[in-house]
This record gives C-alpha cells, structure tokens and sequence, in this order.
C-alpha cells in the first residue's frame, strides 16, 4: 500500500486521537494531559523519545535502516484561552480552554507519520526527528525546545524542517499551500509610557498633558509606515491598547499605550525599531513631556527556503493530486515561533485547508475564533503529506541548498 492509503487507513485512530486532545485542550508550555496522550500514540513505535525539561515537549528519533542526514517534522500542540462555542459534541471539556487554531490536528498528524515512517525504516537513508512542542501561542515553545537541543536529538542537526498548519477558513478544504520566502510575519511589541505632570481639566495650562502627545504619536506612527517603507516589504502596525485618566475633569500624569508591529524582512524590523522609538521621543520632546519607548522584539519572521518551498509542492502534487496544490500569493500577518527552526534549518511551513464541507471558505470562522471548527477528512493527508516529505527526503538526492 501507498503512504496515502496507509494513512487513510489510520483515520479512524487519527480522529480518536485529535477529538480526545480537542476534549481536553491545555495552554501554554507545561500540558502533562496532551503530553500523556501523546506518549501513548507512539508507544510501541521503534522511537528514542524523550521529554522536555522545561516544558511538556516530546521529541521522538526513528532511525532510518541506513545512515544519512536528518529531517525534523514539527507539530505544535497547545490550545488558547478562548471559550469554545461550536456545539460539537467533543467540544472542549475545559472552561475558557479551546483548540481554536488546529494544534490538536498537528498534534494528531504527526503521531500519525510517526506511525507511518515506523513502518518504512527500511527505506529511510537517515533519521527523523518528530518535534511535538507546547507553547506556540505566546510562549516561545519553540525557542525552549531549541534550547534543549531538539536540533541536535539525532545526533546531527537536520538538513531540512517542515511543519503543516490547518486553517478553518481562507484556503480551500483539502488544498496545501506555501510560499517561497516570508510566509509569516515577525511579530514585535511597541511599549510607550508618555509622563507629564497632572492638573485640573479646567486649566491644561498649568499641568503638562501626556493624552494629546500620546495621541499624536498612534497618528504619526501610522504615517510613519506608510511614507516610510516600501509597499512591497510592508509593516503592518496596530495599537490595541491605549490607558490614561481616571476621571473626565482630571489631567493624568501619565498615558500609555502598546501596539504590534509585525515585518516580514530583518532590514524593515532594524528600522522600524530604531524609527518607531525615534518618533515617540521627537513628539515627546516638542511637547516638553518625558517618555519611555521600548520595542520588544518577539518572533522573526517565518521565511520559507525557496528549493524547499518547491519541493513540499512537488510532493504534495505527486501525491494528493494537482488541485490539491495552490502557491499562497502573499505571506500572512500573523506570526509563528517555527520561524526559530527555519532561522536555523532549510525548511517549509506550510498551510492546509480544513474548512468543512458546509461551510463557505471566505465566510466560516477563522482559526482562533470561538466558533472555528476544522474538517477532521484532512488528518489523513496531512500526516501522508509529513510522512512523504521525510521519506522522499532521505530517499531521494532533494536539493539540500538554502536560497536565504
């Protein structure tokens, strides 16, 4: 049998698995539940398996039957703080606890090529690493896991990585797509506390105002962006907090406000760090008032390696058919801490619609939504598609040159 029928013949294991993780989702870096199911689904594999010290992490080597280089498969596996709603019936058990952007069809995905590629050691010239990682959302678990050493697990750092993620809406149910280059953004904070001296609001007069110069400097960086960059290496900034005052006839002491910054190259990041704090300090200056501007750089952006890129669409083609394939035509805003693997390793995220069937793709609720629900038809192929990146990777001469 094919790697595609033999995952298909998983399926039934596959959705027992994702409903059970989807029943009880856990947040953040320590989540002993996900942990002990996972362990589960690959005991009896022939893995070397060991688990995080610092996080729920599990990474798993299978050796190939003969020597060669490695390649990592990554699946994130944690869930959000959000409060499901969708009526299913494994809905999440937890309260204010949901899979809301898929992690638990990653997680079941990857135990699923785990299985698959057991069965083929054999034919594998080199090894597979299985990343199984906590805390992508919001906590760095990828930077944690690099720091025990999840790229040296098989003795050799891997010559190529990927990772698949699933989305609700937007891309077609069923169809694989990435991106040479940016595929996601990098993700930064601005943190800017404006002081002055409070007054009365009868007479501004006689205090210094930190609210209007706050304000002028959401507006003027707004216009900083946008005559200041390149269109078509954008940034995209949005302030979404904004605090000062307790009453309308008192003049604060102090405004604050935060924003995301999100760029999708190093030179747009170096100069909207230096540029944004730059501006904050000139307005505060004109209007004789102190500042402190901070830009916290949290994620680099995700950028895909151009031949790897080429070869997840070679294979995906092969083996799920032409229209199952589409090149994504420009990155996505939002950010992923896979970028920390691809910033060290040749590698490729790619994203796989599971919008179910009744749902339209433009309209259904998107990942991270309380009411997002993912087609579990898809489980099947995106372990074969992980399984066959791995295979054909250390069967086959691929090309093992990095474009960045």
């Amino acid at each position: 049998m094919s790697v595609k029928e033999d995952a298909q013949a998983l399926h039934g294991d596959l959705v027992q698995l994702r409903r059970a993780l989807h029943g009880e989702p856990e947040t953040g870096l320590l989540l002993p539940r996900t942990q002990e199911k996972v362990l589960a689904a690959l005991d009896g594999l022939p893995l070397e398996t060991v688990t995080g010290e610092s996080l729920s992490s599990v990474t798993g080597v299978l050796r190939g039957g003969r020597p060669g280089p490695t390649v990592l498969l990554r699946g994130d596996m944690d869930a959000l703080p959000v409060a499901e709603r969708t009526g299913l019936d494994y809905a999440s058990r937890v309260d204010g606890r949901m899979h809301a952007c898929g992690h638990d069809l990653h997680t079941a995905m990857l135990a699923g090529a785990a299985r698959l590629l057991s069965a083929r050691r054999d034919e594998l010239a080199g090894d597979v690493v299985f990343m199984f990682q906590p805390g992508e959302e919001g906590f760095d678990g990828a930077g944690h896991m690099l720091a025990e050493g999840v790229l040296e697990a098989a003795g050799s750092r891997p010559v190529a990585a990927y990772a698949l993620h699933v989305s609700s809406a937007s891309v077609p149910g069923g169809v694989f797509s990435t991106r040479r280059g940016p595929a996601m953004a990098a993700s930064n904070v601005l943190e800017v506390t404006v002081r002055g001296a409070g007054g009365h609001g009868s007479a501004p007069q006689r205090a210094k105002d930190p609210i209007p110069a706050a304000c002028e400097m959401v507006t003027a960086l707004q216009t900083f962006v946008t005559r200041s960059f390149d269109p078509f290496d954008p940034v995209v900034l949005t302030v979404g907090q904004f605090h000062s005052g307790t009453a309308s006839n008192v003049i604060p002491g102090e405004a604050r406000f935060s924003a995301t910054i999100r760029t999708f190259s190093t030179a747009a990041q170096a100069r909207m760090k230096d540029g944004a704090v730059q501006v904050c300090r000139g307005i505060a200056a004109a209007h004789g008032l102190e500042v402190t501007a901070e830009f916290i750089e949290q994620y680099p952006a995700t950028v895909n390696d151009d031949t790897e890129a080429e070869f997840v669409a070679d294979v995906a083609r092969e083996v799920h058919g032409e229209e199952r394939f589409a090149w994504a035509p420009q990155p996505v805003t939002g950010s992923e801490d896979f970028s920390r693997v691809l910033d060290e390793v040749p590698g490729a995220f790619t994203f796989l619609g599971a919008c179910p069937a009744d749902r339209d793709v433009e309209t259904a609720p998107y990942n991270h939504s309380p009411l997002a629900e993912f087609d579990d038809g898809v489980l099947g192929d995106g372990a074969a598609l992980y399984a066959e990146l791995a295979l054909r990777r250390l069967t086959t001469d691929a090309p093992r040159t990095t474009t960045r």
